[in-house]
């Protein structure tokens, strides 16, 4: 923890903080569930006069505070543990205010993915998953160019986080970019870890909120990035003298 950049520390341990709710009493535990988890059927038109927990300010807020909660230790550690490495790269590529709003971004690109393929769910999503995949997915986008975390050639964590991206394009022609992406995807559709409902083992896992928060992460990752792009030429050369060393 002492490593870590402090926007990525601040995170985890609000994190953290917030699981202590499991201490309260079940009724105000599952209070906080229903306010501040994601429900799907809170949109739903047809119960337009069925009244939840939260009211129309819910609507709003659970698209990102969701995210903030989680089921158990389990849950919690599983998605913290995934997001050392990838959130911290980010953390210190964007800096605090940019990092804490990409999170929210991502977790709420996560809970829109939810919603279109769960319309009519009432079991509350939450975890941080959609921002994890969505860290993970802005990572690649630098993380494979020389001198960047993945290189033979690494520097200092600063120096390497900071180095000139991809441009979206050329980073999906690289190999090793397309496998990473393959094998993601196929976890998450076959296994689905990460984001669970509050039910626990016997809940649904919603991994198109993990595929969400990733194509997010992916997609608006040049809207957040202050390190200018590299040139189409050197990204070539950058991606082929990786690959010849490798």
């Amino acid at each position: 923890m002492l490593t870590l950049p402090l926007p990525l520390t601040a995170y985890v341990v609000l994190l953290a903080l917030i699981h202590l709710r499991v201490l309260l009493p079940p009724e105000l535990e599952n209070w906080t569930i229903d306010v501040f988890g994601f429900i799907p059927k809170r949109y739903d038109s047809s119960l337009v006069n069925l009244p939840f927990d939260g009211g129309s300010g819910a609507k709003v807020w659970t698209f990102v505070t969701y995210s903030l909660l989680h089921a158990n230790l389990t849950h919690l550690a599983f998605n913290v543990l995934w997001l050392l490495p990838f959130g911290s790269a980010l953390a210190r590529r964007f800096g605090a205010v940019r990092f804490f709003v990409f999170l929210a971004v991502t977790a709420a690109a996560g809970a829109l993915a939810h919603l279109v393929t769960h319309e009519h769910a009432v079991v509350p999503m939450i975890g941080a998953s959609a921002s994890v995949s969505g860290a993970m997915a802005a990572a690649i986008r630098f993380a494979f160019v020389r001198g960047s975390f993945l290189s033979f050639n690494r520097s200092d964590a600063d120096t390497a986080a900071k180095v000139p991206a991809l441009p979206l394009l050329q980073a999906l022609r690289d190999r090793r970019i397309v496998g990473f992406l393959a094998v993601w995807f196929a976890l998450n559709i076959i296994f689905g870890v990460g984001a669970i409902g509050v039910e626990g083992e016997s809940a649904g896992v919603a991994w198109e909120a993990h595929i969400g928060g990733f194509f997010a992460g992916l997609l608006l990752f040049a809207l957040f990035d202050p390190v200018p792009r590299v040139r189409s030429d050197a990204a070539d050369a950058s991606s082929q003298d990786i690959t010849d060393g490798i």
